[in-house]
């Protein structure tokens, strides 16, 4: 716990055998309450080896993709009693001793959401970044930073730390359940105002390391730019889209209130 805050930890998994371990030892148990693996029908030993673990593990009875996946551990950090939600890929490609931090900077209230970014400081193509990667990053998230006028050094860092009431309000059932979801998920952060921090992390990619290949980073990057869009003209009143929908709106939406019949003839 930090601040009287139970802290979890989700582990979104496919095929994740070969980097669990060395993603788990270096979780901080300490501070951490929770570990949660959801398996996104892996073909490999990942769900029996989180099991061997002692991390509670979620088997997905057919693949749901990486938004799915994400879907299932918040929803189950929340049930397990979470006040801070850390989402870190079990791939170790980020590095699982910043969740201390990470989780402190929620946890203590000044932040709803911290993102932690491989983009400050110069780590990105050190650590192994693609340079493709590392130019289509850069491009996106300027795109972004003008579309949705705030401002982060990048909006596609896979390692994020949640508050539990930013989690319980999000409209998450309604984003992808592709990749994009996490842009649609920070888009939805800052289009209802959530505060959201960034941390700088070092990255590392390597041959073990989950990676999303040319072919799917080009559709990733359309639907990244389509979600801005979409909250941009949603702020100009001249669309309404499902993933920028309150509470408030979708009950509405789902029980419109009765026509007035008092001027019936």
């Amino acid at each position: 716990m930090i601040n009287g805050k139970r802290i979890a930890v989700v582990l979104p998994a496919y095929n994740a055998e070969l980097t669990l371990v060395s993603t788990y030892n270096d979780i901080p148990k300490d501070v951490v309450d929770d570990v949660i693996l959801v398996d996104d029908r892996s073909s490999d030993g990942t769900a029996t080896l989180s099991r061997k673990l002692g991390i509670h593990t979620i088997e997905h009875e057919a693949n749901l993709g990486y938004g799915g996946n994400q879907k299932t551990c918040y929803k189950a950090a929340l049930e397990r009693g979470a006040d801070v939600v850390v989402m870190l890929h079990p791939d170790y490609q980020y590095s699982p001793k910043l969740v201390t931090a990470m989780a402190a900077m929620v946890a203590g209230g000044e932040f709803d959401a911290v993102m932690a970014s491989r983009i400050l400081g110069v780590g990105a193509l050190q650590g192994g970044m693609p340079l493709y990667k590392y130019v289509s990053n850069r491009f996106l998230t300027a795109a972004q930073n003008l579309l949705v006028r705030h401002k982060l050094s990048e909006y596609h860092t896979g390692y994020r730390a949640w508050s539990r009431p930013l989690l319980e309000s999000l409209p998450l059932a309604s984003n992808s359940n592709d990749f994009v979801f996490d842009n649609e998920m920070l888009a939805q952060a800052i289009y209802f105002g959530w505060r959201i921090g960034e941390i700088s992390c070092p990255t590392r990619y390597f041959p073990e390391a989950s990676s999303i290949n040319f072919q799917r980073s080009v559709v990733y990057g359309f639907g990244v730019l389509r979600t801005s869009l979409c909250f941009r003209l949603q702020r100009w009143g001249l669309g309404r889209f499902p993933i920028f929908q309150d509470a408030a709106e979708r009950r509405l939406l789902a029980n419109p209130a009765p026509a007035d019949k008092s001027r019936a003839s």
